[in-house]
């Protein structure tokens, strides 16, 4: 049976749990260190925080992050060898690029569901219109010996570069020149045709999250992993050393000789080998954790692999909508946003 007591005592469990996190995360050095920014690939490290915050960016850059797709392809001729089903899957899974602030702009397009039958009206704030009309004719210039289909007839590949877009209403306000919806690589083969075959359709892009499906997804990837933790406990030197650094990706682990000072400390390990090639972790950053060095009995109690618990590797690859540093930031946006709508719920919940 239904009871609002324990509904309330159940949410201010919830809510004591997750200010605890954010108490935490709060009470951490927070720093983001960036090892390489591009455009479609970024690598950068979150570096104190809780695994649970870190995987909630992970999630959303995945999943919430909005961008615009094409989802409804009017066909009105297609006489190619491909399928209209087919050819609206394919037109769909191209990504498309645009101005950021435009994107923002728009607002969502409601479907027709059998709750609301109507849904919503196309309109310049929530559909982008893109055409592709292209026919393949013979190329009366070839030269008679040719064989190659590109050179004997015209538009015999239709490519990305071949959809155009039409902007209309205030759409021409913020998708102009280089911020134009437009596919990303330009060069995606869409089908081929011969001469007589001519596709003609119409599409319509809106706005939509990947948790709806992978064509909304601005990610190609995004994945993090702990930093890993290389400790060597007793000293590894000689044939020893240059053993245990092929054990490791290049860069890890280095060789240096024992210096005077080093030898002379009591209770070093390095007493009487003063000279001598000993192995040390210069990068821990570039291991690959392949545990290659736990097979040899030469390095059994010598060495101690881990993770750091609260330093997060984080990989992002866009599709090309944005650029890779910036889904970071729009992922934290949206973590924003949901955290203050569930504050606002709890809140009107208590009173």
């Amino acid at each position: 049976m239904y009871s609002p007591c324990f509904s309330q005592a159940f949410y201010g469990l919830v809510a004591s749990i997750f200010c605890v996190r954010l108490h935490y995360f709060a009470l951490q050095e927070f720093n983001v260190e960036f090892h390489r920014n591009e455009r479609f690939e970024s690598s950068f490290s979150l570096i104190g925080v809780d695994a649970s915050i870190a995987n909630a960016f992970r999630r959303i850059v995945m999943a919430e992050v909005p961008s615009v797709a094409i989802e409804f392809v009017f066909v009105h001729n297609n006489t190619s060898v491909i399928q209209d089903e087919v050819l609206a899957q394919r037109l769909g899974l191209i990504p498309l690029k645009g101005s950021v602030d435009g994107i923002n702009w728009m607002r969502w397009f409601k479907k027709a569901t059998e709750d609301d039958p109507e849904g919503s009206d196309p309109s310049d704030y929530n559909t982008i219109v893109l055409r592709l009309d292209i026919e393949c004719t013979k190329n009366p210039n070839a030269d008679a010996t040719e064989n190659d289909p590109r050179k004997l007839y015209k538009n015999a590949h239709v490519y990305a570069r071949d959809i155009t877009f039409h902007p209309v209403g205030r759409q021409e306000q913020f998708f102009t020149g280089e911020d134009a919806i437009q596919p990303v690589n330009p060069d995606i083969l869409i089908a081929k045709l011969r001469p007589g075959q001519k596709i003609d359709l119409e599409m319509h892009c809106i706005k939509g999250i990947g948790a709806d499906h992978a064509k909304f997804s601005p990610v190609a990837t995004a994945s993090y992993r702990l930093l890993p933790d290389i400790q060597i406990l007793r000293p590894i030197l000689g044939e020893d050393a240059k053993k245990f650094a092929k054990c490791f990706p290049k860069g890890v682990i280095g060789l240096e000789p024992v210096t005077r000072e080093e030898a002379a400390k009591q209770g070093s390990g390095y007493e009487g080998h003063e000279g001598e090639t000993k192995a040390v972790v210069r990068d821990a950053f570039k291991d690959t954790v392949s545990r290659e060095c736990l097979r040899h009995e030469e390095f059994q109690g010598k060495v101690k692999l881990g993770r750091v618990r609260d330093h997060f590797i984080f990989n992002i690859e866009s599709t090309g909508q944005f650029d890779s540093d910036v889904l970071f930031l729009e992922s934290v946006k949206v973590l924003k946003l949901k955290c203050a709508r569930w504050k606002r719920g709890l809140a009107d919940l208590m009173r």
